[in-house]
């Protein structure tokens, strides 16, 4: 203690500096360090995942184009009550000069796509409109347009126009739903031909839950015995399981499409062994099936790890103890044994189940029409469609499942059981 001295302040160092400063500078510098190190990753984890999705949620409200370009028309509808019958005066004026300015600025095609997603076969009318609206140098505007094109004396585009010029809106959302606006902006349902997003949604949870069960089915008795059997054997059966990680995904799910086509290895060995007839054989690809199968297999390695991990770490001992106080094996299994493989169960269940629900590609090869999920809907719209807005709702309203999903999970099960070894 030579080196401190006491003060009326408290200790101090034998620069003079007190002990509390110096130990607050301390704190502060490992603090600083403890920052440096994680800031790495998590930059990362907002790069990757926060931004992402901040973009998506704001992406599945915004809706700039049409209200942007035809920013006169906007103005004026702003004032129609959308009582049903077409504006009269301001409105048709400002609907030519918003034609004939996208025309000459070539941004007519983000107004047609626009109104395009709402009502199909509109494009065409907005782009040949606009070609023809350099003619129109004066009154009457409203005949002139109808004469161009019958649709615009219908009042239902017009509210529809009306819709679309906010530049923040709720139809996208309304759109994943199967819902949409009538002529007096009141939510109805869609026809009965386009309401696919919510069968969509059911077939993509079932198909997961499904998915997980197989997997789970498959799964518990490999992990049984990758946990019992010698650690020679086992790291044979570990390589084996995690083979399918070191494929490529697009060639194992086409290596399904080889297996299981009418043509197939698998349906010509059933014909071989006398299951099926040969003018019978199975259509187990493009549908529900195939899906189910290719991504059975190819998650199977992250229901299998869990439950190994976890498996592992319970001794031996307590079956044998159970066998030595009077049980059975089958009883000493079920009562002493499985309950404690739950948290592996439950750590799987989940790491598969919510794999399943975001998968598109092997959807997108081997289940055709019966066997296509929710996700690629969302890359259709994403990448051919270019509906940005309602892919990001449909995204949303994905990844909130998800989210209400797990919540139920902590309630049900808890988070806090959940091991992953």
């Amino acid at each position: 203690m030579a080196d401190m001295a006491q003060t009326a302040d408290g200790m101090v160092a034998d620069d003079g500096i007190p002990l509390k400063v110096k130990l607050a500078r301390a704190t502060r510098r490992q603090k600083i360090r403890a920052l440096l190190l994680v800031a790495p990753l998590g930059l990362f984890i907002l790069l990757s995942f926060i931004w992402p999705i901040t973009v998506m949620l704001f992406r599945s409200v915004d809706a700039p184009n049409f209200g942007k370009v035809m920013h006169r028309t906007a103005e004026v509808m702003a004032t129609w009550n959308g009582d049903g019958v077409p504006p009269e005066g301001p409105a048709w004026k400002a609907l030519v000069e918003d034609l004939q300015e996208a025309r000459d600025n070539q941004t007519i095609g983000k107004a047609a796509t626009a109104i395009n997603f709402e009502r199909p076969a509109a494009r065409s009318l907005f782009t040949k409109s606009a070609r023809h609206a350099k003619k129109i140098v004066g009154p009457p505007y409203k005949d002139q347009l109808i004469k161009i094109d019958k649709r615009w004396d219908d009042a239902t585009l017009w509210a529809l126009m009306k819709r679309l010029t906010p530049s923040m809106t709720s139809r996208f959302y309304a759109n994943a739903v199967d819902r949409t606006f009538n002529a007096q902006g009141d939510i109805v349902q869609q026809p009965e031909n386009r309401r696919i997003y919510l069968p969509l949604f059911w077939r993509t949870y079932i198909l997961s839950a499904v998915v997980t069960l197989a997997c789970l089915v498959l799964g518990y008795p490999v992990a049984y015995l990758l946990s019992v059997l010698p650690l020679r054997t086992s790291n044979l059966l570990m390589i084996m399981v995690l083979l399918p990680f070191w494929t490529s995904l697009l060639v194992r799910t086409t290596a399904w499409i080889a297996m299981l086509q009418t043509q197939g290895v698998v349906n010509s060995l059933l014909v071989w062994l006398g299951i099926i007839d040969d003018d019978n054989r199975m259509q187990l690809i493009f549908n529900a099936t195939g899906t189910v199968i290719a991504m059975t297999h190819i998650l199977l390695p992250f229901m299998i790890l869990p439950l190994y991990s976890v498996m592992k770490t319970i001794p031996p001992s307590y079956m044998r103890a159970a066998r030595s106080l009077g049980a059975n094996q089958f009883t000493a299994y079920t009562r002493v044994y499985m309950p404690q493989t739950l948290p592996g169960v439950g750590a799987g269940s989940l790491l598969v189940f919510i794999l399943a629900i975001g998968y598109y590609i092997t959807p997108a090869l081997v289940g055709g029409e019966s066997g296509t999920l929710i996700s690629n809907m969302i890359a259709y719209h994403m990448q051919k469609s270019l509906n940005w807005g309602l892919a990001a709702a449909l995204g949303t309203l994905l990844l909130a499942s998800v989210l209400i999903l797990y919540g139920v999970y902590n309630r049900i099960v808890g988070v806090d059981n959940m091991k992953l070894g």
